[in-house]
């Protein structure tokens, strides 16, 4: 079962605040006459009201810098590698692609869209409480061609440079590949490095985006569960654009690079 901490939060926030609000409005008052009537001193809050006054104000400003401004995500799986690594705790602008309600997603205020480049954070459009993190390859009314591990947009061969072995020396907490190649590639605007495993199998074809939707890849092009796959995400899936690392901590591996703490996400 997937926790969904975003609607714990919001039934959290409006408990409290409903039980702060309804003390305030009706009960506060009839205490203090009461103290006043028995002469004695102000009665105290009951346990629950304390805590809801307490707590409310907390949960309403984490609920609201988590919808609206940033939140964090910890990366699971390796379809990411090099750019992001198992065990990055990554930071993801909530805002870039407008500004949507909690739980519902319903987008309320248009700030941006996703660009060419762009690493995004999405509900996995399979099954919409697991999220996914993968490059924006594609733009509604794209095609994409993948073929012969070379991806091409509108016909036009994505440019690659610097081919060369990646190796134990470009990652601390494993062991990658023998067969394992990083390059860099432009995709738009935004220069990134991205892995080929020479022995896997390719997975070609071509794919026209529809309007609304966008096609994802992963930089790690043949450990990557993606577009390729599943299809296009859907605008109303997306979550935000990550764009920084926190920290990293592989608890599989009881591994940490620390010098990952602080980068920016191209």
């Amino acid at each position: 079962m997937n926790f969904d901490f975003a609607l714990v939060l919001v039934v959290l926030t409006f408990l409290t605040g409903v039980v702060w609000l309804f003390d305030s409005l009706f009960f506060r008052q009839r205490r203090r006459d009461q103290s006043v009537q028995d002469s004695l001193e102000v009665a105290r809050e009951p346990v629950l009201v304390e805590y809801s006054r307490s707590l409310f104000p907390v949960l309403l400003i984490v609920l609201l810098f988590r919808s609206f401004l940033f939140e964090p995500f910890k990366i699971p799986s390796g379809s990411m590698i090099p750019s992001l690594l198992i065990g990055d705790f990554i930071v993801v602008n909530k805002y870039a692609y407008g500004l949507r309600l909690p739980v519902l997603n319903n987008k309320v205020v248009e700030v941006g869209e996703p660009e060419r480049g762009d690493v995004a954070v999405f509900r996995y459009p399979v099954d919409t409480n697991v999220n996914f993190i993968k490059r924006v390859v594609g733009l509604p009314g794209d095609t994409v061609t993948y073929r012969d591990k070379q991806l091409y947009l509108n016909g036009e061969r994505v440019a690659t440079r610097g081919t060369r072995a990646y190796t134990t020396s470009d990652v601390k907490c494993s062991t990658p590949r023998r067969d394992a190649l990083r390059m860099t590639e432009q995709l738009g605007g935004v220069h990134h490095d991205i892995v080929l495993h020479e022995m896997a199998r390719g997975r070609d074809g071509q794919w026209v985006v529809p309007e609304g939707h966008y096609f994802v890849m992963g930089d790690n092009r043949d450990r990557s569960n993606d577009s390729r796959e599943w299809g296009f995400v859907p605008e109303r899936n997306l979550v935000g654009r990550a764009v920084g690392i926190w920290l990293n901590f592989d608890f599989a591996r009881g591994c940490a690079d620390f010098s990952r703490i602080g980068s920016g996400i191209e």
